[in-house]
């Protein structure tokens, strides 16, 4: 069973995601909290060698016109970062509107309580992961 960790980059946090080709799904792991600017690399080094994934999705955010944000090149940086650092495959996936749709999800469940942003964003990593796995032949 090939498994993939799904990330949801953001400045200050980042969702992270688990998932696998076979069943084209994935589950919200957990949401790092970034360290003086910086991503948690002790943390997420916890979860590659946990999980030992095959290759790595960084969801890429875009605005509505098409043209990627103002800081998606900290999300370019990442994503080269985890391939120089793990030696794994990372694809990068259009992430618009997964934290609106994440949150949508959770509203969605019976007797939830409102949401809190690392649930977003954990959720918003699946999203991204499944969305890959989907457009997978």
């Amino acid at each position: 069973m090939t498994t993939l960790l799904g990330f949801d980059f953001g400045t200050r946090k980042i969702g992270v995601a688990v998932g696998q080709m076979v069943t084209r799904s994935a589950t919200p792991l957990i949401t790092l909290r970034n360290r003086n600017e910086q991503p948690d690399w002790p943390q997420i080094e916890t979860l590659i060698r946990d999980w030992r994934p095959s290759a790595l999705i960084v969801g890429l955010p875009f605005n509505m016109d098409d043209t990627e944000v103002d800081w998606s090149p900290r999300v370019h940086r990442f994503a080269r970062q985890l391939q120089g650092r793990y030696g794994l495959a990372v694809h990068l996936i259009d992430e618009r509107l997964t934290s609106i749709e994440a949150r949508r999800q959770i509203m969605e469940r019976p007797g939830h309580a409102p949401p809190t942003r690392e649930a977003v964003d954990a959720l918003a990593a699946a999203l991204i992961l499944e969305t890959w796995l989907c457009e997978q032949p």
